[in-house]
């Protein structure tokens, strides 16, 4: 079988049930079943640019056969250059359409589609590694301003002298965990601490945890099996913070998972963050089970989830950023740090990309 009738024939399955799932989402039956409809409206969104690029892919094999037979079996001169030239263009667009087309046919991480809870931990280096776990927070918030994805801190504990010991937040977007996936795990700094007297340059350490919030149809979770506690928020916002019992924590007696809520005035928008929290961390033990079935398959880890795993080091002396997954090193390290890491998960998701086009054997 030739490769493009292997990629045809694919593709032919694919829009067989991309007619069945259109037929289905106008089935009153399923329209009816929220839980269901949501799951197939989904596919089918899924589905569509795939099948746009096969009505192109069709449309250009056809008219490849049809300048073919002009080649073979006109006689004027003139038509057959014509034909000649078109044939050329058409063979041109063949290659890079088969591989955009190789890439739509690997099943999609059903997860990259979701919202994300962003988790940065300062790690060894003291005050250091809080200061560093301060500028990845900058630096994740200015990528996300420029996505204009919406990001809302949802708990933090400030360092002693600057940073954070810690910082959990939720960005809420197009594909956000698809595309900050790629930043779970140890991110170093090498640099002159500002707590630093005699100007020698410390290796410090912050941990990143990115988790596809899970939705209100993803995970169960029983009234009885939660410990709901209140306390009164710490930190900046006035007066009232420190008298209102509005901050929440609550407990997930079968998993032992606690989260707090302290960033609103108000208990119930706590509360209601804090639920949201606890469904995405209690969906994520079963995810997390899921990503290691992945690491195993693929070298670079790329988004294995694996949060021991050192994957960056930002060296300040030289200016250098190096992500040691695919062995890349960037010299824009004040540009990154600020924001722009367009580049760093672009580069991540081609290695990504060409791990799974190899797995999928397409």
């Amino acid at each position: 079988m030739s490769e493009n009738s292997n990629i045809l024939s694919k593709l032919e399955g694919v829009k067989i049930r991309f007619d069945e799932v259109a037929e289905m989402i106008t089935d009153p039956e399923v329209i009816a079943d929220m839980k269901r409809f949501v799951k197939l409206n989904k596919e089918y969104k899924d589905l569509e640019p795939l099948i746009k690029a096969y009505e192109k892919y069709k449309n250009i094999l056809s008219n490849i056969d049809d300048a073919k037979e002009i080649i073979a079996t006109e006689t004027d001169a003139e038509m057959q250059e014509m034909a000649k030239m078109e044939l050329d263009e058409l063979q041109e667009k063949t290659g890079p359409l088969e591989e955009e087309i190789k890439l739509l046919l690997i099943p999609k991480d059903p997860e990259d589609a979701k919202n994300a809870v962003l988790e940065i931990r300062a790690g060894t280096g003291g005050d250091e590694a809080s200061i560093f776990a301060g500028d990845l927070y900058r630096m994740y918030t200015k990528y996300c301003e420029s996505k204009k994805w919406k990001v809302e801190v949802t708990n933090f504990t400030e360092g002693t002298v600057g940073g954070y010991k810690e910082i959990v937040m939720t960005v809420t977007g197009e594909g956000v965990y698809g595309i900050l996936k790629y930043e779970s795990g140890v991110h170093r700094v090498q640099r002159v601490p500002q707590t630093e007297t005699q100007g020698r340059v410390h290796t410090s350490a912050a941990t990143v945890a990115v988790l596809p919030e899970a939705e209100e149809f993803d995970v169960d979770i029983n009234p009885s099996d939660i410990r709901k506690d209140t306390y009164c928020s710490s930190g900046p916002g006035g007066q009232s913070v420190n008298t209102t019992y509005s901050a929440i924590r609550l407990t997930h007696i079968p998993t032992g998972i606690v989260v707090t809520c302290q960033d609103q005035k108000s208990q119930l928008k706590n509360l209601d963050k804090a639920m949201k929290e606890l469904r995405t961390r209690i969906y994520n033990m079963e995810h997390q089970k899921y990503l290691d079935s992945i690491s195993s398959k693929r070298k670079t880890m790329v988004s294995s989830g694996d949060r021991s795993a050192k994957i960056r080091t930002f060296n300040y002396p030289q200016g250098r950023v190096t992500d040691h997954r695919i062995n890349l090193t960037l010299y824009n390290l004040s540009a990154i740090i600020d924001g722009d890491l367009e580049e760093v998960i672009a580069k991540l998701q081609m290695a990504e990309n060409a791990e799974r086009l190899k797995e999928s054997e397409l």
